[in-house]
């Protein structure tokens, strides 16, 4: 069992001893660890009775399977001895031009000198995280932001601070706001973490006339910014947003990845950071892993020469767009008065607030018992808050199980109401989006 002992979490047998004997040899840093809420739903989500509209799981079957295994084979077969060996703690040349083409769409000049490929976006996330972040350093986040981000953060012992966003993103005076009551604290921010394009999880889209005055009070408060950008080509409208980095190349470190455009099981994916920041990636990146795998590094690079990879994402965004559609109809005709969503254009998320009174947290073990699993709110806040909101996904499912997933749920919600109708008193709730006031620990 687990027993929480001086803010800790340890695990006891039933006469109290610890079954870790590691337990006092841990880095105090491991402390910081958590498991994250949508690993844990995974073996449940992924049973087949179950309507998961819990993760983000790309949605692989349109790829031209057949002719990636021919792709595959020629590989082994022409390159095998390359593929096959260590490689270079930056990534492969011929990828990192490539990779400055798929940038370039979004208004990105860069040179191949400057990318670093990462086995995933989540270890660049993880590498800038680790170069810059010294124990009870801030980093601000968005409100709500990314559960692997904040996991990241949390475990280089980072304070993060959040800033309000509304329907167009990030709002510019909260982060001001932000950044002054964590400077009246005594504290340091190192970092602006934002996800601009389609957010994970709330789904909004941070408007072109907030990019620049973002990247202006950064700048002027010495605040990097972390651009995290898996899902800015998955928009439905044919709009390709222009990055942040894309006016700010000395102030701005981009995340990107094919695993939303692409295949996530071929964990390729970048950062792109200003020269001098570049050299401590490389030594990082090579501290982890050495190199990332060339075979999946020249996959991807075949695939970008030989394939039709924007028609192929423009598969995605038909696809994505109508289970989109298919998800905000059945919230629209289903979901109980009092309830809000967001209406994202683009990307694999909607983020939704329930009644007052509800608890999505709680919640989950009824929604699962109903055969239908989501990702409660606050795993999404490092401080508590979120208790009314869950994200779901649209990517995964079927348009026809997504409606069937959110009948289920909307029943389980409608049951909810009633309990707490026959037994009074909201339960505790966290503020929805936008709603915060700044202060040195929540602003």
């Amino acid at each position: 069992m687990a027993v929480r002992q001086g803010g800790k979490w340890k695990v006891m047998d039933m006469t109290g001893n610890s079954l870790d004997h590691h337990l006092q040899r841990y880095a105090q840093r491991t402390s910081g660890m958590r498991a994250s809420a949508i690993r844990a739903l995974f073996s449940v989500a992924n049973r087949p009775e179950v309507v998961s509209l819990a993760g983000g799981m790309p949605f692989l079957n349109s790829l031209p399977l057949e002719s990636l295994a021919a792709e595959a084979a020629s590989l082994i077969n022409e390159d095998g001895l390359v593929a096959l060996q260590y490689g270079s703690g930056q990534g492969i040349g011929e990828l990192r031009e490539q990779i400055c083409q798929v940038m370039a769409l979004e208004g990105i000049q860069a040179h191949p000198d400057d990318v670093v490929v990462t086995v995933g976006s989540q270890m660049a996330l993880d590498l800038s995280t680790r170069i810059f972040i010294d124990p009870g350093d801030v980093i601000l986040a968005e409100a709500p932001s990314y559960v692997g981000a904040l996991s990241t953060f949390s475990s280089y012992q980072a304070d993060v601070v959040h800033v309000s966003m509304d329907d167009a993103g990030l709002v510019p005076e909260a982060l001001e706001a932000a950044i002054e009551a964590v400077r009246a604290s005594g504290r340091r921010i190192k970092l602006l973490y934002t996800i601009p394009n389609y957010h994970n999880p709330a789904g909004v889209t941070l408007s072109a006339e907030r990019r620049p005055r973002i990247a202006e009070i950064c700048r002027e408060a010495g605040i990097t910014i972390l651009e995290d950008n898996p899902y800015g080509l998955l928009g439905f409208d044919n709009k390709i947003h222009r990055a942040i980095r894309a006016d700010d190349a000395d102030n701005v470190i981009y995340l990107g990845s094919f695993s939303k455009t692409f295949a996530p099981g071929l964990r390729v994916g970048w950062v792109l950071a200003p020269h001098a920041v570049r050299e401590k990636l490389v030594l990082a990146n090579e501290s982890a892993t050495l190199n990332p795998p060339v075979f999946n590094q020249l996959m991807v690079s075949r695939y970008l020469h030989n394939f039709d990879w924007q028609g192929q994402i423009k598969a995605y965004q038909q696809t994505y767009a109508e289970r989109r559609d298919a998800m905000l109809q059945a919230l629209q005709t289903l979901m109980p008065p009092g309830t809000t969503w967001t209406t994202p254009t683009g990307g694999f998320y909607v983020w939704v607030t329930l009644p007052e009174g509800l608890d999505t947290a709680a919640m989950l073990p009824r929604a699962v018992t109903a055969r239908v699993a989501y990702v409660p709110g606050n795993a999404f806040y490092a401080d508590g808050f979120g208790s009314r909101q869950m994200r779901l996904s649209f990517c995964y499912p079927t348009p026809e199980r997504i409606v069937e997933g959110v009948h289920r749920l909307a029943a389980v919600i409608d049951s909810e109401l009633e309990i707490l109708q026959t037994f009074g008193g909201p339960r505790p709730h966290g503020a929805i989006t936008g709603e915060r006031s700044p202060s040195p620990d929540t602003a």
